[in-house]
């Protein structure tokens, strides 16, 4: 009798007649990878995971998980320059997804429906002092209080916001937002004492009885510059304008303005000048793409009729005019006098040059480092005296809202890990997924929503913000724009394409397992997924 075929001569249910898995050189594994949103916000939000309830519509509970990390989302949502979007993958098939403009829109639903946040844990009895009502100590308030920790924050000044409040113009940040949102913080039982310095931080926890604090003093004193003036020269500092602009009683300038810098804040008094119905001119050393200033602010500047003198240096000022010299790049890049001198009409000169800290609160502290101005911290956000932590502008970063809220969540996780006599460590972070990892053909097109402007004459001629934000249809159709990077969201395409029915449905939320008995690690699953959540792997052997 002829032989069987090899196949059927097998003992069914043994070796290779059913169990194809056997055949495997690599086999898929599904994986959560890090979405380049997550990991480029400053302040450690789960965008990705705020964005998936709010494109199903729950709004709430979209607003839930962002403020598990950031206690200012409607602030956040109009201050942030939003790294998130410039690292956003949708950036490589049209435009990035409006993160920031859904941001705002939760926080603003939040103001308007009143929505308040989860009661704190169950009191620890410990007590922590928070020196600077801005973002970073408001964020640290915010945690702390929320690990069941009393807080009491001292600030200095006649309200609470920091640099929100007196560096930031009204047209951008609507003060009623604001006070909002820190009211909500200070209704989890946060003490705020108002106009109440601290001198000396030692001297503070002691007469207070406090386990330890967090120093998040905003730089509030405005930097110099050696220009030759005369007695009569009317030379003032940026944040001093900026500050003057919450009281009753607005900065006298004159109409012709010159001021010196190229950074936000010079564009932010240029643009506020120019709403008190003055003439303001930029004047800054370097060319546009060299401006420390976001290039949408400049433009923002540009549109509402402010000048800007590139390539400049004022060489001294005078009694309504300065003496500018006009610089040329050398072939390094870098500003060089020319000895081109032109004068200009100046009836004050605004100095917008930087900021520093006054770290006066340390004198006699003993075993602080404070290097160029700044404090130098440990990772987990201490000084080296026990018990005294300090972030934001206080500690070398970058100084935004963004960063400081971030550091304000990292250094309270870390001051009740110390209050605990334990060491915080942070779930180590997932690898991240890049825009090669994606299958993006499955994706439709979909162009960012734009969020619309205030119009150009009320723009020059008030403090109504310039920038409005999206409504309902506008903002869940901006979240739907999400890619879902990194994380399966069951779109049913691995068990589509399987073409040995190999992947298994566990049910809605619950993704899906292989069953390796029968996949043959083809990898048209990995090939396959849209966002990425699938990952070949050698097959151990």
């Amino acid at each position: 009798m002829a032989n069987k075929p090899f196949a059927i001569t097998l003992k069914p249910g043994t070796s290779l007649a059913n169990l194809t898995g056997s055949w495997r050189s690599a086999r898929p594994v599904y994986l959560n990878r890090l979405p380049p949103c997550n990991n480029a916000c400053p302040a450690g939000e789960n965008i990705q995971g705020w964005l998936f309830h709010a494109e199903s519509g729950d709004y709430e509970q979209a607003w839930r998980v962002l403020v598990r990390d950031n206690p200012l989302p409607a602030v956040m949502g109009r201050v942030c320059y939003h790294p998130c979007e410039t690292s956003c993958n949708r950036g490589q098939l049209e435009e990035a997804v409006g993160i920031n403009s859904v941001e705002r829109f939760l926080g603003d639903e939040a103001n308007k429906r009143g929505w308040k946040f989860d009661a704190p844990a169950e009191s620890t009895g410990r007590k922590v002092l928070v020196v600077g009502a801005g973002p970073s100590g408001l964020s640290a308030a915010y945690h702390l209080a929320r690990m069941g920790h009393k807080v009491e924050i001292h600030e200095a000044g006649p309200l609470a916001g920091g640099m929100m409040r007196f560096g930031i113009p009204k047209y951008r940040l609507p003060r009623d937002v604001l006070d909002a949102e820190v009211q909500r913080i200070l209704d989890l039982g946060v003490t705020l004492k108002l106009n109440t310095k601290v001198e000396h931080i030692e001297q503070s926890m002691q007469d207070g009885a406090f386990d330890a604090a967090f120093l998040a003093v905003g730089a509030h004193i405005g930097k110099r510059a050696m220009i030759p003036a005369g007695d009569a020269s009317h030379i003032v500092d940026a944040v001093s304008v900026l500050r003057s602009m919450e009281g009753e009683d607005k900065p006298m300038l004159g109409r012709k303005v010159v001021v010196y810098g190229g950074g936000n804040t010079a564009i932010d008094v240029a643009r506020t000048v120019k709403r008190m119905g003055g003439e303001p001119l930029i004047v800054y050393r370097r060319t546009r793409d060299k401006a420390p200033a976001h290039d949408f602010e400049i433009e923002e500047a540009l549109q509402e009729g402010v000048m800007i003198k590139w390539l400049s240096t004022i060489k001294q000022a005078g009694v309504g005019e300065i003496t500018v010299e006009r610089m040329e790049l050398d072939e390094k890049g870098f500003p060089q006098p020319t000895g081109e001198f032109e004068k200009l009409e100046a009836d004050s000169v605004v100095l917008a040059l930087g900021q520093d800290v006054d770290l006066s609160l340390l004198n006699g502290v003993s075993d602080l480092e404070i290097k160029d101005g700044t404090v130098q911290v440990a990772p987990n956000m201490m000084t080296g005296h026990a018990g005294i932590f300090a972030g934001g502008d206080m500690v070398p970063s970058e100084r935004t809202v963004t960063v400081g809220v971030g550091h304000g969540k990292k250094a309270a996780r870390n001051i009740d890990a110390w209050l605990r006599d334990i060491t915080y460590a942070p779930e180590p972070k997932h690898e991240i997924a890049t825009f090669d990892k994606l299958n993006p053909w499955y994706y439709s097109d979909a162009d960012k929503t734009v969020r619309p402007m205030l119009d150009m004459i009320r723009r020059q001629t008030s403090f109504d913000e310039v920038q409005g934000g999206l409504d309902e249809t506008n903002a869940l159709f901006e979240a739907r724009r999400c890619l879902s990077c990194g994380n399966c969201f069951e779109c049913d395409n691995c068990y589509g394409v399987c073409p040995d029915n190999a992947v298994i449905k566990l049910g809605p939320g619950k993704g899906f397992e292989f069953n390796y008995d029968y996949c043959k690690g083809c990898g048209i699953c990995e090939a396959e997924c849209p966002c990425g959540s699938i990952k070949m792997v050698p097959e151990d052997i």
